[in-house]
């Protein structure tokens, strides 16, 4: 990679941390302003969807923020092809809301209609604008930067935007075979559009990446669904564990996005999932943060359990304290931005001496 000179001993990383080989040190991801660059072109990942009739102006300006940044440790030039998170949602029922920093899809409507409506829509205009800038980007993308996936969603949450979160919510209760069926044709067409948006993306680049800035050798993904928060371990283990299932057997390497403490009871199940390769952890508005010890027991079963763990927002003081506790094996730690390039270097630099004493 252009933006990453020592790449090749970054991808040997990133392939040995995927199989949950030990490695001599750990993955850490630092970004901050580059030197002598006073102020950044305020590159947002909400570019693409305020820029629908001009992704030249966007590309033009995630390059720019790639020349810009400092990209250290194991960090990556990564363009989040954003749509928002559940896209897929969009793709069956044809409605997208866009707001100033997120967009919306939630369009409750009745079974028949959903029935309807669970099939593969060449001519739908956001699956359409998704592969339009995806295609794009990838011809630009070579020795420059990554091209991610996008944020196709978690088929329960996918569920919640077609139906309803509230009424979802009573379906569990009231009419499980038909939320069964839906989560089995979204997940069908879930592996569709994946495949569609792998394809375009090969053709210049090798490997994948998504919304979590992970580069993958092969087909990975961020598997989710935030509706557990609302649910038991029991309705969990019936309605979400089989399709989670489904996913990590269909991708060769994949990530649940664990979301926020009332995620905790589900762990156990998570665990239970042979394929799936690890979890990330983000505790969510009002929690304390990824380094707090609070959370550290929950790392160690993670970790104890063969799974590796991504760590969004770590403070870059407290990535040393981090480390001592969890060790190196299996941990990939993403840091909040530093101010300065100078201050990310020392930062790489001291882990760096630190791991070899």
């Amino acid at each position: 990679m252009f933006c990453k000179k020592n790449w090749l001993e970054i991808k040997n990383s990133f392939e040995a941390w995927w199989k949950n080989e030990p490695l001599d040190r750990p993955l850490i991801q630092v970004s901050s302003p580059r030197k002598n660059v006073l102020s950044q072109s305020g590159y947002s990942v909400w570019d693409i969807v305020h820029n629908l009739d001009n992704f030249g102006y966007v590309l033009d300006k995630f390059e720019r923020f790639c020349d810009e940044t400092y990209f250290g440790g194991d960090a990556i030039p990564n363009l989040f092809v954003n749509f928002g998170p559940g896209v897929m949602s969009a793709y069956i029922s044809g409605n997208l809301n866009i707001k100033e920093d997120t967009v919306w899809f939630e369009t409750p409507m009745e079974w028949n209609e959903i029935y309807d409506r669970l099939k593969y829509d060449s001519e739908n205009k956001w699956w359409k604008l998704t592969k339009e800038i995806t295609s794009l980007a990838t011809e630009r993308c070579e020795n420059k930067f990554f091209v991610s996936i996008t944020d196709l969603g978690g088929n329960m949450d996918i569920l919640a935007s077609l139906r309803g979160t509230e009424r979802l919510l009573l379906d569990l209760v009231d009419s499980p075979d038909k939320v069964k069926y839906c989560l089995s044709k979204i997940n069908e067409l879930w592996f569709k559009y994946y495949d569609e948006l792998c394809s375009i993306i090969k053709k210049s680049q090798e490997g994948t990446t998504s919304w979590m800035d992970i580069w993958c050798p092969e087909r990975h993904y961020p598997l989710q669904c935030d509706f557990s928060y609302m649910i038991s371990p029991k309705m969990f283990e019936e309605l979400v564990l089989p399709y989670l299932i489904e996913q990590c057997e269909y991708l060769n390497y994949s990530i649940y996005h664990w979301d926020g403490p009332g995620q905790i009871p589900h762990l156990d199940l998570l665990l239970s999932i042979g394929k799936l390769t690890g979890i990330q952890w983000v505790p969510g508005a009002g929690a304390p943060t990824v380094t707090s010890e609070k959370w550290f027991p929950y790392y160690s079963k993670i970790l104890k359990s063969g799974k590796t763990l991504v760590l969004p927002g770590v403070e870059p003081e407290k990535v040393k304290r981090l480390i001592k506790h969890t060790g190196q094996k299996g941990i990939l730690i993403q840091t909040i931005a530093c101010n300065s390039e100078p201050q990310a270097e020392n930062l790489l630099n001291e882990l760096l001496t630190e791991q070899s004493q």
